[in-house]
C-alpha cells in the first residue's frame, strides 16, 4: 500500500475541515475503530517478523502524523471560534451603558422640593404638622368658630372618634389646609420671635372633578415681625414666582378678597397666554393674547390669628398665603386632569416623572427634567 499517497490524503482532509464537527468526522474516519488506519494496524498481527518490521513503522508515521494534524486542527478552528465570538461580543466602553429599570419621582414631590429650594434660599424654614387634627388648630383658631360661616367653604372629613380612639372632645378632622402647621409654628415660637416658614403637605376636602380631588397638596407660607406689609407680601411671591417658572415676566394682580384668618384678604392673578394649546404663565393679563387667571390666596394675618398664636397683635405683624402644589405642577409641566395625579398609572408617570437624580437647584434650575 502507498502509505504516503493514504497519507497526503489525510493531511489535505483534515487540512479543508471548516468545522470542529467535520474534523470529528475525519478522526472517526481515519482512527476510529473502524476507520481505515486503525485497521491498517491490526493487520501487524497476520505479518511475518521480517514485514512487521518493515511495515510497522510506516503505518505507525503514518498514525502519528495523522493524530498530530488533527490536534494541530482541532487547536485551529477552536482559537478561530473563540475570535469569532469575542468580535461578535465586544464591548464598547464608549457607548452609553443600557439603561435598567428604575422609578421616577413624582411631580408633586419634584414641585415641593422646587418650592422647598426656592424659599430656602429667601430665608424660609419648612415647618410640618399632623394631617388629622383637632377642631381647634383646623378651624377655631384661625377664626372660624363654630358658627362662621366659613366653615362651609371647607366640605371637611370628620373622625370617627369612638371608633378611632380620640380621648377628646374636639371634633378630630383630617386637616383642610396645612394653615394649622402655622399656629402650630407660632405657639412653638413663643409669641416674641420673627418667623418665616413654608408648611408643605397633604390636605383633604370632599371634592372630585378634573380639577379637585379628595386628597392634594398645598404650600402655605407665613412670614411674622415687626414692619410687615402688603409690599413684602407682592415681593416675595413675585419673587418665587419667577424663580418657580423661571421667567421674569411674571406680573402680579392683587384683588380683594375674604379669608378669615387674614385681613385685608387678596387672591392673586397672574397673567397667561395660550402657546400651542398649552396654558403658559407670564406676562401681564392685559397686554394682547393674554388674560388673568387666579392663582393662589393670601393677606396680612388677622389679629386674632396672631392672639391664638401667642403672639400680640399690637406689637407684631405677618402675612400668609396658600397655594395649590397639584396646580403648579400642572402649570408648569403642561398636565390637564388632576386625577391622573393619583391615578398610579406607570405609563404617566414614566413620561412626567423625574429622575431622582434632578434634584432641582437654584443655580441648575428648579425645573430640570429627567
Amino acid at each position: 500500500m502507498d502509505y504516503e499517497s493514504l497519507g497526503a490524503q489525510a493531511l489535505d482532509s483534515i487540512a479543508k475541515a471548516q468545522d470542529l464537527d467535520a474534523l470529528d468526522a475525519l478522526r472517526v474516519a481515519f482512527l476510529g475503530k473502524q476507520g481505515s488506519i486503525s485497521g491498517l494496524l491490526k493487520t501487524l498481527g497476520a505479518m511475518s517478523p521480517e514485514e512487521r518490521q518493515t511495515t510497522g513503522p510506516k503505518i505507525h508515521a503514518l498514525r502519528e502524523g495523522v493524530t498530530n494534524a488533527l490536534a494541530d486542527k482541532k487547536a485551529a478552528l477552536e482559537s478561530a471560534a473563540l475570535e469569532a465570538k469575542l468580535a461578535a461580543e465586544t464591548v464598547d466602553l464608549t457607548l452609553p451603558a443600557p439603561e435598567s429599570a428604575r422609578g421616577s419621582v413624582h411631580p408633586v414631590s419634584q414641585v415641593m422640593d422646587e418650592l422647598a429650594e426656592i424659599f430656602a434660599d429667601l430665608g424660609f424654614a419648612v415647618a410640618t404638622g399632623p394631617e388629622i387634627e383637632d377642631d381647634w388648630h383646623n378651624f377655631t383658631a384661625l377664626n372660624m368658630p363654630e358658627s362662621h360661616p366659613a366653615r362651609a367653604m371647607h366640605d371637611t372629613f370628620y373622625i370617627d372618634k369612638t371608633a378611632s380612639g380620640y380621648e377628646t372632645e374636639q371634633d378630630m378632622v383630617l386637616r383642610t389646609h396645612t394653615s394649622p402647621v402655622q399656629i402650630r409654628a407660632m405657639l412653638a415660637a413663643g409669641g416674641d420671635k420673627p418667623l418665616r416658614i413654608i408648611a408643605p403637605g397633604r390636605v383633604y376636602r370632599s371634592d372630585s372633578d378634573a380639577t379637585h380631588t379628595p386628597m392634594f397638596h398645598q404650600v402655605e407660607g407665613l412670614v411674622i415681625g415687626k414692619d410687615i406689609t402688603l409690599a413684602h407680601l407682592k415681593w416675595t411671591l413675585e419673587t418665587m414666582l419667577k424663580a418657580f417658572f423661571e421667567r421674569d415676566d411674571i406680573v402680579l394682580r392683587l384683588r380683594p378678597s375674604y379669608f378669615p384668618f387674614t385681613e385685608p384678604s387678596v387672591e392673586v392673578d397672574t397673567g397667561y397666554s395660550y402657546v400651542d394649546g398649552r396654558r403658559v404663565v407670564g406676562g401681564s393679563g392685559d397686554a394682547p393674547g393674554h388674560a388673568w387667571m387666579e392663582l393662589l390666596g393670601s393677606g396680612m394675618v388677622n389679629r386674632h390669628v396672631l392672639t391664638a398664636g401667642g403672639y400680640d397683635p399690637d406689637q407684631w405683624q405677618g402675612f400668609a398665603f396658600g397655594v395649590g402644589v397639584d396646580r403648579l405642577a400642572m402649570l408648569k409641566y403642561g398636565m390637564n386632569d388632576l386625577r391622573a395625579f393619583f391615578d398610579g398609572d406607570a405609563r404617566w408617570l414614566g413620561h412626567y416623572g423625574f429622575s431622582g437624580l434632578d434634584v432641582p437647584t437654584l443655580s441648575g434650575g428648579v425645573g430640570v427634567q429627567a
